[in-house]
């Protein structure tokens, strides 16, 4: 039994998250890369193996969704600068922003809209290639865009492809697996939005929806196909899958930095600012970045202030053992994918060692920086995905992040810093929804 006053009044941090305050916690388990990587067990070649993977489907998935026809089946976002960005951010927050600011535009990934769609469709990709293989339909030497034609989709509609979700990772599984021609069931908490749960519909998705939260969702969606030969569950919480389709988004990452002349090293260090729900996407990029940059790249995750399910994790130890309920918080936000209140068992322990810390945000302030972005930069994002810039802002302006630089020595080089904030999602919203978060104040 978890005893909140025992946790709180022995931690001011926990106390400040339980109050719902905004906090910034700097992990002090933080150590160079060469010690932290022989903690994880991961071998950084199966990011290659899945990198690989995604290369030889990229002809099925360009017949498949003619919208990547332009990138020929490569899913991959834009990284754009936002300089008019930079300059609010700075004027809105009386703040200081060294260096380069950066959007990594996941929110405009080709099919599913979100980053998401990184971990999500490389899963199903990857679950389908195994049951092709396994019954002697598909051969590994073949194009894999054979796997558009209907013995392929007459095969697949055998098989049933489930997950739970909050959204946006339902998006992704929903549409690539009815695409393929799966039966799909997305089991939904009742904080998605019924936008998405309509657009996965209009998919062929089926859609069950729970009163309870995320991790309720999961629950139940892991028994039901548990209980189904024929079922196969996407699991969110632990799915070593989704973590490597995830991860191969440092690759594509490095390839643009240098596509635009970036540098990254001791002198030139990248932070990178990533909303955390239950941690796999923002954890996946994570140990993809630090296995290419090490030390010159820190990350921090950013979390509602009703729902720092990782950020708790991670500070008592306890990882997917507490809930932010045990602390008294109910796991309600506006932030809809980021809604978690339990963090992955998978992820949490992996950061233990590689993740900067943690920020937590106000909603109100997703709103804000939404209606900033659209007035600055002419970009829409989905509130949630808003929640990166507050990394930026207090960067360089609270005690705890100068006691940061001061501990990783980098004094001095933050005016050649590049900051990049991280965009979760946004692209599907519907027109009529997105100006309705656009006039959204709390």
């Amino acid at each position: 039994m978890i005893n909140k006053g025992e946790i709180t009044n022995s931690n001011k941090t926990l106390k400040d998250v339980s109050q719902l305050k905004e906090v910034l916690w700097i992990n002090p388990k933080n150590m160079k890369y060469e010690e932290a990587a022989k903690t994880i067990n991961l071998d950084t070649s199966l990011i290659d193996d899945a990198e690989r993977r995604l290369n030889k489907f990229a002809p099925l998935i360009e017949i498949l969704f003619p919208e990547t026809q332009k990138s020929h089946g490569i899913i991959e976002s834009p990284l754009r600068g936002i300089d008019n960005m930079k300059q609010e951010l700075i004027s809105s927050y009386d703040t200081q922003i060294s260096g380069k600011l950066l959007l990594k535009m996941d929110s405009h990934l080709a099919i599913a809209g979100s980053v998401k769609a990184r971990g999500g469709i490389y899963e199903v990709l990857k679950y389908a290639e195994t049951l092709a293989l396994k019954n002697n339909i598909l051969k590994e030497d073949d194009d894999y865009s054979i796997m558009a034609e209907k013995r392929f989709k007459d095969f697949f509609g055998q098989h049933k492809v489930q997950v739970g979700s909050t959204g946006n990772l339902g998006l992704s599984i929903g549409i690539t697996s009815a695409t393929l021609g799966f039966n799909v069931m997305v089991h939904m908490s009742s904080d998605a939005k019924q936008w998405k749960k309509d657009l996965l519909r209009s998919k062929g998705a089926q859609v069950l929806e729970y009163d309870g939260d995320f991790s309720k969702a999961v629950e139940e969606g892991r028994k039901m196909s548990d209980q189904d030969p024929m079922s196969y569950f996407v699991d969110d919480e632990n799915s070593m899958n989704l973590f490597l389709g995830y991860a191969v988004a440092a690759r594509r990452l490095k390839k643009q930095l240098d596509d635009m002349n970036i540098t990254v090293n001791k002198d030139n260090p990248l932070f990178v600012y990533l909303p955390c729900g239950v941690g796999g996407a923002p954890g996946g990029i994570t140990y993809g970045l630090k296995s290419i940059y090490k030390d010159d790249v820190h990350c921090f995750f950013v979390e509602p202030t009703h729902a720092p399910a990782m950020l708790i994790g991670m500070v008592t130890g306890l990882h997917n053992d507490i809930s932010v309920q045990d602390l008294g918080i109910d796991g309600k936000t506006h932030a809809d994918g980021l809604a978690v209140g339990r963090p992955s068992k998978l992820v949490g322990k992996m950061m233990d060692y590689l993740l900067g810390g943690v920020f937590t945000i106000e909603d109100y302030k997703l709103y804000d920086n939404m209606r900033m972005l659209k007035t600055s930069e002419n970009i829409d994002i989905e509130p949630s995905a808003c929640a990166g810039f507050e990394g930026v802002i207090k960067i360089e302006k609270s005690e705890a992040e100068k006691d940061y630089i001061n501990k990783h020595q980098l004094k001095g080089k933050m005016k050649n810093a590049t900051h990049i904030v991280w965009a979760t999602g946004g692209s599907l919203v519907p027109e009529e929804i997105n100006k309705e978060f656009l006039n959204t104040y709390l």
